[in-house]
Formats: C-alpha cells, structure tokens, sequence
C-alpha cells in the first residue's frame, strides 16, 4: 500500500494540487489536514473522480479539519474529539483485515511557548498529553495502526535547520517534544520516516511562506510524520518527502509524505 500524508492548507483551494499529487504519486490512501471546509461543502464528487471512491471527512469552517481518502474500502469510520473540543482534529478509518489509519492535525501552539501565558500552546500541550493516553488505552501490541498526520512538532536535532536557534520556538522546545515521545512511546510507534532516512541527516516536510526564497534558504522543519505499530514494522518498504510539491502554483507550506508499506 501507499500512503501519502499532506496538509493541503484548503482542500478547494488546491483540488488542482490534490489531482497533481495522484497522477504523479499515484497513492492508494492520502491523510489530509487543515482541509478547510465544512461537510456539506465538502469537494467528495471531486475527490471520487480521482479515483477515490471511499472518501472519509470531518470538517469546518475555515480551519482545521481532516480527510481520508482511499482506493480500499472501510469497514468503518470515526470521527475522534480531542480534549473535550470538537475542533475536527483526527479521523480514523479500519480498512479490511483490521488495520486502522489514522488521519491526525495536532494545534500548531502560537507563538508563545508558555502554558501560562498562551492558551493555544497550553491546549497543544494537552492534546499530546490525550493522545498518549488515548493510544496507551486503546491500542494492543498486536494491532496493526498507521497514525500520519501534521503534528506541528519537529522532534529531532535535524528535523529543524538549526536546532541551536529554534529550541525556545514552538514545534521544536523541549516540552513539546518530551510529550510528543511520550506519545510516540504510549504503543511502541516506528517513526517510519526515520525508519529509512537516519537521524543524522536533514528531513523538513515544510517551509515557511514568509521565506522569500524557501529552496536557498532551506529553513525547514519536519512537522509532518507517519508512525506505525510494530505490528506493521516488518511490512516499511520507503519513503518521500515530495520537495518539488513546495513549488507548485500557489502551493502549501507543508509537502506530502509518502510511505509504501505491505499490510
């Protein structure tokens, strides 16, 4: 199976994009975030003629939301509240056979890296806290599940261009990242990304729009992930980070992820 993961930042937007990336990726399953769109508005005929006749969706107005989209059926789809908030942040679809994919958005957090001082970095905080939990709850050793998504969270020293200076900055402090692998930890996930590219090497899935030349300044940060049980470890195959896509017309600021995996 393929998967692509990839915050659209507006799915009506960026149909054109969404066609662009399955004629070129040609993906069996694609997790989208910030979808941007409240359910009755949703483009699912669009979507269909891609050649994605099981859509799944939870949106809303303007922002947030997520969708899955999919070449294989389901046998069943949820939509998931987080931290009592029903913000249309994680959607979770059982394919047949019983492996569940999960399409997550987790808050971006503000600017302000303070709890105390920031509301939007407090509730991020929490969210991470809830799907530890969650996951520690819900998931077995032996239950094959695919968590991809925007987490808004660069874990590692070169998922940042520089780790020296974006340390106090949000998606990179230390407080997001211990309860992000606490997360991580809540079911044993392989970061399948890692799996292939090792944690010396630089890996950014987004660019900043405010960078004036994103390519020759290359200030990434890797804020996009897939993650899998170990039950679905032996099956990694690969892995891409579509750059090319940050230089498509009018474009995301984050790029699709791929992973191909046998189930």
């Amino acid at each position: 199976m393929r998967l692509v993961t990839w915050n659209i930042n507006s799915i009506r937007l960026r149909m054109g994009l969404l066609r662009q990336l399955t004629s070129v990726m040609a993906p069996d399953m694609i997790c989208l975030q910030e979808i941007k769109v409240d359910d009755p508005l949703f483009p699912l005929a669009d979507c269909q003629e891609l050649g994605y006749p099981h859509v799944a969706f939870s949106g809303m107005k303007g922002y947030n939301g997520v969708a899955i989209l999919s070449k294989l059926p389901f046998e069943d789809v949820t939509s998931l509240s987080r931290c009592g908030r029903d913000d249309r942040r994680h959607l979770a679809v059982k394919l047949a056979g019983g492996v569940q994919v999960h399409s997550l958005y987790i808050p971006a957090g503000g600017d302000i890296p303070d709890p105390e001082q920031n509301d939007k970095f407090a509730h991020k905080l929490d969210f991470l806290r809830d799907m530890a939990a969650w996951c520690a709850a819900t998931i077995g050793p032996e239950d094959k599940v695919i968590i991809a998504g925007d987490f808004n969270v660069a874990p590692l020293e070169n998922d940042v261009w520089s780790h020296k200076q974006m340390v106090k900055v949000v998606s990179h402090t230390p407080a997001e990242v211990e309860l992000l692998e606490r997360f991580q930890a809540s079911a044993d996930f392989v970061d399948a990304m890692r799996h292939f590219v090792p944690p010396s090497e630089k890996l950014f899935t987004w660019w900043s729009y405010r960078s004036p030349d994103w390519q020759k300044n290359d200030r990434g940060r890797r804020l996009d992930h897939v993650w899998v049980t170990p039950a679905l470890r032996a099956g990694l195959r690969s892995t891409l980070v579509a750059r090319e896509a940050r230089s498509w017309t009018q474009p995301s600021d984050h790029v699709p992820v791929m992973v191909d995996l046998d189930l």
